[in-house]
Formats: structure tokens, C-alpha cells, sequence
């Protein structure tokens, strides 16, 4: 595997409007993206975090160190030793390339932790390798459907009934799944508004850790409203008090933070944690990762679906290869670019179908072309790395 540059960038893309969780609120998609060219290609990969350390330890200045003083260097020393070799693996549907298990195992060695920065820099090679087999990356990890389920994600209003208006205009931009974001004191009398006026709406909830085991009988309240699901109620870090609530509920508990790679999805399956899995490539280190979570939750026979990082067009086509896989069977928070940007990265942004899917891209690699002027203008920061 040669690789002749690395670029990083630090950009900060503005969204249309604020996006307020029960925790914090964000007005722009700042994060790291990652630029490989090797023998003519260019490849893109994009870094989960953003600015706020609210949702995890990791933030775009965090994802920047550890790749300017341990992943970068790591990678060029991988590349320049030529221990990638070049080949795949024949296991399972869909098959990881062997450059790709190397870079996981060295960048397992070099830096603990911080699974953002590395799924970065996975998302860069799988785009690379992609594209020099002339294969998109849907076919690479196995994804059977051509359109892919998708939902939007609402952020706290200033009342109910500017809630509704914002859901409303949502469903009539053909939106059929609606997430509400939710905290103590501004969760019940909101989804009841929602669920009132559409009674067959397709609806859950997103607690971001807001909530604590104390709070059940208040959680217990929202199964009057046929939700899909309760999404992360308890403690990021927290799996055991997810396993003491859920017998409680009759909603099904999906965890999002807590599940951080197989062994965490197999701790919340034995205790019975939730009922419901949310994968983000980003949050579990990577596409290979979220392969193997899906894997693992599709052969016991639980739920997952696509989560989000409020992608731009870069991550958005990953998320939307891997939700075209056949055990990803509730709509994912991938929406359409224009719920987020007014001008995307990519020549193409993605947009919602009649029928509240995504088509999944089907060119080489990552599928998408990067407007390199679009990143260039909202760029604060640039690196270059030469091997």
C-alpha cells in the first residue's frame, strides 16, 4: 500500500439552524477530515467529533492531536514498512481488506482509545482501496439494498407547539420516522403533542444521557405513546442501570453511547440492557467495527440501526453504504444534506426520496466527489503530511 500525501483539515461547516440535544446545542459541523492521494487517487475520510465534548471525550481538537502526533506518523510508518500487504481476507459476507486489519492493530498499539480520530483515517482507506478495485464501498462490506430507510432527528424547541410545527414541516418534506430529542421537564408534554396530532407516525425519543435510573416512573410515561423506541435515557458510560430499567418499560431501551464495540454489545444483550442498538461508525472506531457489530447483532436477532454524527457528505455516504446492509431494519439519522447544510461538500448532496429513503451511492470507494474549493472555504486549519 503506498501512500504519497496526507492532508488534514479542520472545518467548520455552519447548519442551516441550531441543533439543541438535552445537553448541549451545536450551530456548525466542525470536525477533522482526513485527505489521502496515493498513485492519482484521492480519498476522503471524515472524523466523528465535533467541538462539544458533551457526547464523548473526543472533540475535533483531540481528534487533531492524536492524529498529528500518533496516527498520522503511524500510518506513514505502516505504509513505508509495506506490512499492509496487499489482499483480502475471504471471510463472512463481505471482505476486509488486509490493509485495513493492519492499520487497525497499529492503530490499536499506537493510541488507546479516541475511536473518532482512527475511524477517520479507516474511512480514508476504505475510500482509497475502493477506489483502485473500481468497487463502491456498499459492495465492499456486503450492502444489498439500493435505497436505505431514513428518518430526522428534531432537537429541543422552545415549546410544544413549535415542536409540532418543526416535525410538521419535516413530514411534509416526506420524512415518515421522526426523532424527538428529549430531558427531564421537556419530554412528555412534547411527545404527546406529536403523537396526538399524528397517531401512526413512526416516533421515538433520544434521552442523551439526561436521565437517571431515579427518573423510571417519569420514563414509564412515555410508553403511552407506541414509541419505537427510548434511545439512551441513563449514563453514557452505563450499561447495568440500562438493564435495570428496561424490565420496567414496555418501550424498547436503545443504547447509543454505552455500545462502543462487539464486547459491549454482548455485555448489554446478556444483561438485558435494551432491546435495540444504534451503530455510528464513527462512535465504535470504524467501518470494520460496525461490520462486525452488525454481524453480531443480526445472528441474535436484535434490532440496529444507522446512527449520525450530523455527517457532511463525506461521512453521509460511508453511514449510508453500511445501512444498506441487510440487519440495519429501522430507519437510520441519516438525513438529507439540506437538513444540516446549505451547501454540502460533495458535487452531489444527498436528498430524500419520495418514499423517505437515501439512495446509496454506487461509484467507487466512498461514492461521492469532493468539491475541494467547498473545504477549502470553510477550512481553519490544514496539515500536510509527505511520505
Amino acid at each position: 500500500m503506498q501512500i504519497d500525501r496526507l492532508t488534514l483539515y479542520h472545518i467548520c461547516l455552519p447548519y442551516v439552524t441550531p441543533f439543541q440535544t438535552s445537553r448541549w446545542t451545536e450551530t456548525a459541523r466542525e470536525c477533522v477530515l482526513v485527505r489521502l492521494d496515493a498513485g492519482g487517487i484521492t480519498a476522503w475520510g471524515e472524523c466523528g467529533a465535533n467541538q462539544q465534548s458533551a457526547y464523548s471525550y473526543e472533540t475535533t481538537r483531540t481528534n487533531w492531536l492524536m492524529l498529528e502526533d500518533f496516527l498520522v506518523p503511524e500510518l506513514v510508518r505502516l505504509v513505508s514498512s509495506d506490512s499492509a500487504a496487499e489482499g483480502q481476507t475471504e471471510s463472512l459476507p463481505y471482505k476486509i481488506p488486509l490493509e485495513i486489519q493492519a492499520w487497525r492493530r497499529a492503530a490499536e498499539a499506537a493510541v488507546p482509545g479516541h475511536p473518532m480520530a482512527k475511524a477517520g483515517v479507516e474511512m480514508a482507506l476504505w475510500d482509497l482501496l475502493g477506489q483502485r478495485q473500481g468497487r463502491p464501498l456498499q459492495q465492499m462490506v456486503g450492502g444489498t439494498r439500493s435505497e436505505v430507510a431514513v428518518g430526522v432527528s428534531v432537537g429541543i424547541q422552545a415549546s410544544p407547539q413549535k415542536l409540532l410545527e418543526v416535525v410538521e414541516g419535516y413530514l411534509a418534506q416526506g420524512y415518515a420516522r421522526i426523532k424527538l430529542k428529549i430531558r427531564p421537564g421537556r419530554d412528555l408534554d412534547e411527545t404527546a403533542a406529536v403523537r396526538q396530532a399524528h397517531p401512526d407516525l413512526l416516533l421515538q425519543v433520544d434521552g442523551n444521557s439526561a436521565y437517571r435510573l431515579e427518573d423510571a416512573p417519569r420514563l414509564r410515561r412515555l410508553d403511552d405513546f407506541n414509541l419505537l423506541l427510548i434511545e439512551q435515557p441513563l449514563g453514557a458510560d452505563d450499561i447495568f442501570d440500562h438493564a435495570r430499567l428496561q424490565p420496567q418499560l414496555k418501550t424498547p431501551l436503545c443504547l447509543d453511547e454505552s455500545i462502543l464495540s462487539v464486547s459491549h454489545a454482548r455485555w448489554a444483550l446478556e444483561l438485558g440492557a435494551c432491546r435495540v442498538i444504534n451503530i455510528k461508525p464513527a462512535r465504535v472506531g470504524g467501518i470494520a467495527e460496525a461490520l462486525a457489530l452488525h454481524d453480531y447483532c443480526r445472528g441474535r436477532g436484535m434490532p440496529v440501526w444507522m446512527g449520525g454524527m450530523l455527517e457532511t457528505g463525506i461521512g453521509r455516504a460511508a453511514n449510508a453504504a453500511l445501512a444498506s446492509l441487510p440487519g440495519f431494519t429501522l430507519p437510520g439519522d441519516i438525513s438529507a444534506s439540506s437538513r444540516y447544510f446549505a451547501e454540502d461538500l460533495v458535487e452531489d448532496p444527498f436528498t430524500l426520496n419520495p418514499n423517505s429513503t437515501l439512495t446509496v451511492p454506487t461509484g467507487p470507494g466512498l461514492g461521492v466527489k469532493v468539491r475541494e474549493e467547498a473545504v477549502e472555504k470553510v477550512t481553519l486549519r490544514k496539515e500536510v503530511f509527505k511520505n
